[in-house]
């Protein structure tokens, strides 16, 4: 008999970039294997903060869609209203985070009558989700997965989107419940593992993000690439490409630009969307900056080549989120093998990670002059082939999404919770090198 599973996240396909592209890649998977999915989720908005077309004119409503696979697998995709800020301050996520409480709790009940399954899953952010899952497992028995994308409450703290400590304490308070009740807590990286083992007071295994590497692998033809995309076959290309938002502190790459501002072929590109964009372009404008673009999400089909155009990549988050979020956009990166300036401190997961395997180029976070010394070394000083080398090396080990779900399934669908764990020892100790690597 074929397992059921529920997946409960305000993020999924067709999301393109970070948790929804995750978590729908990771449903497509389990479907595919012949697993009968269920999906509790709203509509997509993510990284625009706006319901997308062809949604957006029944966005205040339920709705339902099915996927059928050759395998016998299913995905039931079950679709909730849910308020989306267009600008997204610490009180508006939290009142988003509430409306999809309310409006997939509604739906979670109306599974608890109808349908049993085997294992749900529920995805941070937000954490509130979590309680969702405990509700069905209460009420019918299913193994509980809760598994942690990022650490809302401290990156809400550390960034004063919550400045209240009382109001902390007592988020805090609420997610150690949801551990206490969850049969199996997870998260993308080691140095988050850690963290929230610590918190959780219970195992806590690794389950990395992933990258397609028959998707994205390195193409050699760089100047014809350039061309593509309407640059000069001669443009050095110094590009960041992902969420736009507070935690990346993206306003260093307009210091950079206009710090080169003279080096006439250096192209300085901005690719995506989120709530900060419209702030960054402002930015730029007043200062003149002609050396900088700003580009929009590229298609699927085209975001390989994309990824091959650019000399250099900016990974830049503020030093407080290190530890605290991954970097998604990072797996494409090292699939690619491509050169990437990784902004991250001394004892920090992602430091040690980049560090170890020599896969990109470290500077001080939050440092403009050394961001500014990185890019100029990264592009007139010695050849960083090596360093490319390793990123492509280690992308092919380690991330691959067939090899990262295969020991999903074999530990989460386990028949005997003490195999499980067992097993999720043994994965993080042999595979501790994964990391997440989109915002």
């Amino acid at each position: 008999m074929k397992k059921r599973i529920l997946l409960i996240s305000y993020n999924f396909k067709p999301e393109p970039t970070g948790i929804g592209k995750y978590c729908g890649e990771q449903i497509h998977w389990l479907a595919n294997r012949g697993y009968d999915c269920t999906v509790v989720t709203t509509y997509p908005y993510y990284p625009y903060w706006k319901v997308q077309e062809p949604y957006y004119h029944k966005r205040f409503r339920f709705s339902s869609e099915v996927q059928q696979f050759e395998s016998g697998g299913k995905i039931r995709t079950l679709r909730c209203p849910i308020y989306v800020p267009a600008n997204p301050s610490g009180l508006k996520r939290i009142i988003l985070d509430f409306t999809f409480l309310l409006s997939a709790g509604l739906r979670v009940l109306g599974l608890v009558f109808s349908q049993k399954f085997d294992v749900v899953i529920t995805v941070a952010p937000s954490f509130l989700i979590g309680f969702l899952g405990v509700l069905y497992k209460g009420l019918r028995g299913a193994k509980l997965l809760y598994h942690i994308q990022d650490l809302q409450i401290e990156a809400a703290r550390d960034l004063q989107m919550i400045q209240n400590k009382r109001v902390i304490e007592i988020l805090f308070k609420l997610e150690k419940a949801i551990f206490n009740r969850s049969d199996v807590v997870s998260s993308i990286s080691e140095s988050m593992v850690d963290r929230i083992q610590s918190k959780a007071e219970k195992h806590v295994f690794l389950h990395p993000n992933w990258t397609d590497t028959s998707q994205f692998y390195p193409i050699k033809d760089q100047e014809s690439l350039k061309e593509l995309f309407g640059f000069k076959s001669t443009d050095k290309v110094i590009l960041y490409s992902g969420a736009i938002g507070e935690k990346q502190g993206l306003e260093a790459i307009i210091q950079a630009a206009d710090r080169f501002r003279n080096q006439e072929n250096w192209k300085f590109v901005i690719c995506g969307s989120g709530p900060y964009k419209a702030r960054l372009i402002d930015l730029a404008e007043r200062l003149d900056l002609q050396n900088l673009i700003f580009f929009p999400l590229q298609p699927f089909e085209k975001f390989n080549q994309f990824l091959n155009m650019a000399d250099l990549h900016l990974v830049i988050q503020k030093g407080i989120a290190s530890d605290l979020v991954m970097p998604s956009k990072l797996t494409t990166i090292l699939a690619v093998g491509g050169l990437a300036l990784i902004t991250a401190n001394p004892g920090t997961g992602l430091y040690a990670l980049v560090h170890k395997h020599n896969m990109g180029i470290l500077v001080e976070a939050e440092n403009q002059e050394a961001l500014n010394t990185g890019i100029w070394n990264a592009l007139v000083g010695a050849s960083n082939e090596s360093i490319k080398s390793a990123a492509c090396a280690y992308a092919e080990k380690y991330l691959s999404i067939e090899s990262i779900m295969q020991s999903f399934e074999e530990h989460v669908f386990s028949t005997s919770m003490n195999s499980m764990l067992k097993g999720a020892d043994k994965l993080a100790r042999n595979e501790k090198d994964f990391v997440e690597v989109n915002g």
